[in-house]
């Protein structure tokens, strides 16, 4: 069934792709949608609100960047276990410690990857004679290319791009959703596969502002600059997603600020197959915002 438009002021919402599903986020809670193995599609919500709207302090300038990334985290770990469970088969479906392992040893390795091992490999330049400014430059700069080599390298994988395939549907539905309110595959299929708000986005955003803050303290010893580099995260955060925001501005003045993100983003999704734009869509209609609902037909 076809969806008709909605009226021309409609919400924002975010996603992530999970394991052969997606994940979508609005206003008042989240849902995702999985392909089982057998090819049925089980959806999944979960009333869970904006931080801005359990707290209006949770919504200042700077504070939501933090409370964003903690509510993306948690909730996208969270859709990331159901799909896991959903799309595999009963006999190799993760239990609960196994994934948790999981999780807490993709955590460690992000940290160890894009925080600990650019300061580290950087710290050599002192006894060069490089000034604390260029060293900073260099551990920035590797940061970066730490980060374009990890999501191109794992792109590589079968796996991997089937993920990043349905990365580019959840894109797909949601740009098809905000520009005329129709979010069926069919009218999805037509849109880009980038958007300005995307997790991508902002991680490219996190490794540029933090040369530019990390550069302020200097090039104190290692321990000072992994205590430096952790501490400083929520302020790096915060300061990351305005900048999102800004290059994500209907005005497009500040369009540029959003265009080495929409780069990275060619990286991180594929053209999805008809299938996953079925998904992604059915993950926005199990989200059933009352926005929606209350001027769309409701598609199942």
């Amino acid at each position: 069934m076809r969806l008709r438009p909605v009226r021309p002021t409609r919400p924002t919402y975010g996603g992530q792709a999970v394991i052969e599903g997606v994940m979508m986020r609005g206003p008042t809670g989240y849902a995702v949608a999985v392909r089982r193995p057998t090819g049925e599609i089980v959806t999944r919500f979960r009333a869970v609100p904006l931080p801005s709207r359990r707290s209006p302090a949770l919504g200042w300038p700077l504070v939501r960047g933090v409370a964003s990334l903690v509510d993306s985290l948690a909730l996208g770990i969270e859709a990331l276990l159901y799909s896991a469970t959903e799309a595999a088969p009963p006999e190799e479906r993760l239990g609960k410690t196994e994934g948790g392992l999981a999780v807490a040893l993709g955590v460690l390795l992000a940290v160890g990857l894009f925080v600990l091992l650019p300061t580290v490999v950087a710290g050599p330049l002192v006894r060069l004679g490089a000034p604390p400014v260029a060293v900073n430059l260099a551990e920035g700069v590797l940061r970066l290319a730490i980060l374009v080599a990890y999501v191109w390298a794992i792109g590589c994988s079968a796996d991997i791009r089937r993920v990043y395939q349905y990365h580019g549907a959840e894109h797909k539905v949601i740009n098809a959703y905000e520009a005329v309110g129709d979010w069926s595959p069919a009218t999805a299929a037509r849109f880009g596969t980038s958007n300005p708000r995307c997790g991508t986005s902002f991680l490219l955003l996190v490794a540029v502002v933090s040369v530019l803050l990390f550069s302020l303290f200097g090039w104190p010893n290692v321990w000072v600059r992994l205590a430096t580099r952790l501490g400083l995260l929520p302020v790096v955060a915060g300061l990351a997603y305005e900048a999102m925001k800004i290059g994500a501005s209907p005005s497009g003045r500040w369009r540029w600020v959003a265009v080495p993100g929409l780069w990275l983003q060619s990286l991180t999704t594929r053209p999805p197959d008809d299938g996953q734009l079925e998904v992604a869509s059915r993950a926005l209609a199990a989200l059933d915002p009352p926005e929606v609902s209350s001027s769309s037909s409701r598609r199942r």
